[in-house]
């Protein structure tokens, strides 16, 4: 890359890993935010993916404007490698979700239940998520 480019890393990987590629980019002359995505596939294709961003402030400033064509949101969580960070926490609550709706397919299905119905009804309460309403069907 050029010196004075910004490179953004959208894979999910380790807070270590995103510090590390920003020290080395910054001898280089190059900028980096570490920008892992939240919305799977479903939000990607839509463009509506959520962006965690770690870098320094001025790259982060930077690229923000371009992010936002593919993110419904983007926020910079702190220097390298906070994307990741959040990223992590972000998996943590989704793991719960996601073993919660799996058990509920389960269960209905176990129980007899119109599992459409069931989604649909049920996506309208409390127990509406993201995994509920797009991955369960």
């Amino acid at each position: 890359m050029k010196p004075g480019s910004v490179f953004i890393d959208h894979t999910t990987s380790s807070p270590d890993l995103a510090e590390k590629i920003a020290e080395a980019l910054a001898a280089k002359g190059v900028g980096s935010v570490d920008a892992p995505v939240s919305g799977g596939d479903i939000g990607a294709k839509n463009g509506q993916v959520v962006s965690m961003c770690g870098g320094l402030k001025e790259h982060f400033d930077r690229v923000e404007p371009l992010m936002m064509h593919y993110s419904k949101r983007v926020k910079l969580m702190g220097g390298p490698g906070k994307g990741q960070h959040t990223k992590m926490a972000n998996q943590i609550m989704i793991a719960n979700i996601m073993m919660g709706v799996s058990e509920a397919m389960i269960y209905s299905h176990k129980s007899g239940l119109d599992i459409a119905d069931m989604i649909e009804l049920l996506s309208g309460g409390a127990a509406a998520s993201f995994a509920l309403s797009n991955l369960a069907p």
